[in-house]
């Protein structure tokens, strides 16, 4: 039987720091509910606003896959494996910070704020190599579509992670209905709804709710306004 968690935008963790207002998805830094500690292998959803200027100085990660979306800005991104690199909204950048790496983030604009989404997948492997990955996606290629962005590696493509998950964007407009059939049986997908209204498995959702949905192979997604969706399937750990 289908299984679904919600998980309206106003009950997230908020750490609001001035330079940085964090809303957290999961249980992150000193925000902890152990009801949401993960969905499946997907352990870290942030939706972060980094004041001009600011930023993360350099700190490290291991054996996490991370995956960054700027939604709105620039980020100046800088890591241990010799990476000086700009991510524009617009853009993608996924890592896999395997044996370690260390790196920092700020917001590459003086002037306007920086809107991003960082995303963190347990691995299906420890200690791999570290790698970086960065690309500028094609917006045309999800509107009224589901677009894939992040799939299990090795690919070509270098949009890659260590695990069984598939990361898909949608734009969609008012009065449009889709399906997203899962990738790989057992997985569950966690539904994040960037902007606008969707409807998802009967489910209303609205701008920055989400819903993780399991033990299903299908979701029927009908968009009420125009809306921008992320679509997050992994492996459904224990």
């Amino acid at each position: 039987m289908e299984k679904t968690i919600l998980h309206k935008a106003s009950t997230r963790g908020q750490a609001n720091h001035g330079w940085l207002n964090a809303k957290h998805s999961f249980s992150f830094a000193n925000y902890y509910d152990p009801a949401r500690v993960h969905f499946g292998a997907l352990r870290v959803l942030n939706d972060d606003t980094i004041a001009p200027g600011m930023g993360f100085g350099r700190h490290p990660h291991d054996n996490m896959e991370i995956i960054t979306i700027p939604l709105e800005g620039a980020i100046e991104h800088q890591d241990s494996m010799g990476h000086k690199e700009v991510i524009q909204s617009g853009d993608i950048q996924v890592m896999s910070a395997g044996t370690g790496i260390t790196h920092s983030e700020y917001n590459a604009n003086k002037d306007k704020a920086l809107k991003l989404l960082q995303i963190w997948v347990i691995p299906n492997k420890q200690n791999a190599e570290p790698r970086y990955g960065q690309t500028t996606l094609n917006k045309a290629d999800r509107i009224n579509k589901l677009q894939e962005i992040v799939s299990p590696g090795p690919t070509d493509s270098g949009m890659w992670i260590n695990q069984d998950a598939w990361f898909h964007l949608g734009s969609l407009q008012k009065g449009f209905q889709i399906d997203y059939q899962i990738k790989k049986s057992g997985n569950g997908v966690y539904a994040f709804v960037i902007e606008g209204d969707v409807t998802i498995n009967g489910i209303s959702l609205n701008k920055r709710d989400a819903l993780g949905i399991s033990d299903t192979d299908k979701l029927s997604i009908m968009a009420d306004s125009d809306a921008e969706l992320l679509l997050i399937e992994v492996p459904m750990l224990k």
